[in-house]
């Protein structure tokens, strides 16, 4: 992200960036970002696209156009799939692009070993958006608190993150309920944080894990048939699940090597506060039942995608654990 920075600063732009990964906050800061430095508020000169339906033809006819009284034209591309999937033609086109075009696109996944990622990297500039980890997270929210006159201790900090997940779209929009719930307060304590913030999906995940371990059946059906309210789709909820339950057998597998908190959140790539989390949950199962409700996880998969069961009725039976 650095280079975006200086890219950004410096007005010395590429033809084409890449912008991809699961942090949505940073891929749409940046993107905004991008546009407003390159064409600003210059409709004329911007053109942007959205899903697979792109015809590639009219793409590359718009890239050979000239800006209009510009020094460039931007032209914005989400969710094409084209670094999925093959497009050779557009792959075999870019070197030959004019430099008064920039191509920004900006995709949820990508495969590396495509050519056009491999094409862009080369010719322009990638920039992966991962989870930030919780002292990045926790920098960037005592930020956005301080220019609005509140402080936060850090103990209060790993509170809210704990409760928040690492969704930096979610955790903005809880600190802008803190912020206006503390008018004329300057300082933030764990019941601003109990009273206000929700409690993030993931979190739920993590109660409903522990209820089938636990065999209290009715505890996990409500917490699954919240995750519904939610519109929370059973495929979606199957997978943080089976990761929930990965998670534990990783933490359980490190922990009898002697690792503590830190080592093994660097290992797994995991937040520290995650880490704190699902250490005592891993110390209170045996390897064998979290192994067994891991191969459960994946046997449901297979069972909806086989067409043998319903995605929700799946689910219900991992939770009963009737198969």
């Amino acid at each position: 992200m650095q280079t975006l920075i200086q890219d950004i600063k410096e007005q010395t732009f590429k033809r084409m960036y890449l912008l991809y990964g699961e942090e949505r906050f940073l891929k749409n800061s940046y993107k905004n970002r991008l546009k407003e430095a390159i064409v600003g508020d210059d409709t004329m000169n911007f053109a942007s696209f959205e899903g697979k339906s792109l015809d590639v033809d009219e793409l590359i006819r718009l890239a050979d156009t000239m800006p209009f009284f510009a020094e460039r034209r931007l032209i914005l591309i989400e969710d094409s799939g084209y670094f999925k999937n093959a497009c050779e033609p557009l792959v075999k086109y870019l070197p030959s692009m004019p430099d008064t075009t920039c191509l920004l696109f900006v995709e949820s996944e990508v495969d590396k070993r495509s050519k056009l990622y491999k094409k862009v990297k080369e010719l322009g500039h990638v920039a992966e958006m991962t989870r930030q980890d919780a002292a990045q997270l926790g920098k960037w929210a005592g930020s956005i608190l301080a220019k609005e006159g509140r402080k936060i201790t850090g103990r209060t900090m790993e509170l809210l993150l704990s409760m928040t997940g690492d969704d930096m779209e979610h955790i903005r929009m809880e600190l802008e309920k803190l912020i206006s719930y503390t008018m004329g307060r300057d300082v933030i304590t764990d019941e601003d944080v109990r009273a206000i913030c929700t409690v993030q999906v993931t979190n739920k995940i993590f109660d409903m894990v522990a209820a089938i371990v636990n065999r209290q059946t009715r505890k996990a059906m409500d917490l699954y048939e919240d995750l519904l309210t939610l519109k929370e789709p059973p495929m979606r909820i199957l997978f943080l699940i089976a990761r929930q339950f990965n998670q534990l057998l990783q933490v359980k597998e490190l922990m009898g090597k002697g690792l503590d908190k830190g080592t093994i959140a660097s290992r797994l790539k995991m937040q520290p506060f995650v880490v704190g989390k699902v250490m005592p949950q891993a110390r209170q199962f045996s390897r064998e039942q979290i192994l067994s409700y891991v191969n459960l996880c994946v046997e449901a998969e297979e069972a909806v995608k086989s067409g043998r069961l319903q995605d929700r009725l799946a689910v219900e039976l991992l939770i009963t654990k009737e198969y």
